[in-house]
């Protein structure tokens, strides 16, 4: 492809340097009165005047004589405030890059791929298959596993249903940024709740929530038991433990389905590339 140059409007009188280097390791800067015009190669496939507006204004006005958001120049209007559950008073800031930017730089689009079954049902050993293939292939995701994330952002949640919901709205709330990022977030948890998951869907816009579901039978997860879990709640040392004696509610219209077949369950690189012949399918892996 043929390089552009990165010109703005008239009315665009500053130039902006971008956050990253083209292949000769020359910053790319924007031209402006009084600064050089330099080749952009990395922006070749966006428009000049939509880089320029993108990277040059917010919300359709320009850059201060320094660079500063126009929220601080003197003079320009307050932004809006809201509130937003206990939140007062706060104001959304737009980012000058966005997330059709992120996703052209990645070559890749931006999603959630919601993975879940019971304890013991491969959840996790999927995650990290696909992790795995999506690197080989060249392609940037992310894994945000149930338990992992109790260790730090959700160490103060237990096992009520009351904590289980927000053990699952804060991990939608993470993979939603991942998305925006332009990352391919991997979420591995049980999530038992049909209702938490479709709010998780609903936080996502343009259908990039894509529901994988382990239909792995409570049997074969409990023979396998590699935590010791069934065990130990079959005796009654753990409570609220989903399949014993809490309800696990298995998707009504999910996207892909993991699941025996002739009674055998596939290997981790088998369900792997089910999930990512979806993605292809689906136009996830292109910008």
């Amino acid at each position: 492809m043929s390089s552009i140059l990165f010109l703005p409007p008239a009315n665009y009188t500053v130039a902006v340097e971008l956050g990253f280097r083209d292949s000769r390791s020359k910053r790319c800067w924007s031209a402006g009165a009084g600064f050089p015009k330099r080749w952009c190669p990395r922006m070749r496939s966006i428009r000049a005047e939509t880089a320029a507006e993108t990277f040059g204004s917010r919300k359709g006005e320009s850059l201060g004589p320094n660079g500063e958001c126009d929220c601080d120049i003197p003079g320009r209007s307050a932004p809006a405030l809201s509130n937003v559950g206990n939140s007062t008073n706060i104001a959304w800031h737009e980012c000058p890059v966005g997330k059709l930017e992120r996703q052209i730089l990645l070559n890749q689009k931006g999603c959630v791929i919601w993975i879940t079954g019971l304890s013991g049902s491969g959840k996790s050993t999927l995650a990290s298959a696909l992790s795995r293939e999506l690197y080989a292939l060249g392609y940037l995701s992310y894994v945000l596993d149930g338990d992992n994330i109790r260790h730090g952002l959700n160490k103060d949640l237990c096992f009520k249903a009351q904590d289980r919901a927000e053990n699952i709205r804060r991990i939608g709330e993470v993979a939603k940024l991942f998305a925006d990022a332009g990352v391919i977030c991997i979420a591995s948890l049980i999530s038992p709740y049909r209702r938490d998951r479709d709010a998780c869907r609903a936080m996502l816009p343009e259908s990039i929530f894509i529901e994988v579901y382990m239909d792995i039978s409570l049997e074969v997860c409990e023979s396998r038991d590699a935590k010791g879990l069934y065990k130990l709640a079959r005796e009654g040392k753990i409570k609220g433990f989903t399949g014993v004696d809490d309800t696990y509610e298995p998707p009504l219209n999910c996207e892909i389905v993991i699941a025996p077949t002739d009674g055998e369950c596939p290997p981790p690189g088998a369900m792997a590339k089910q999930v990512i012949s979806y993605l292809n399918e689906n136009g996830f892996l292109k910008a």
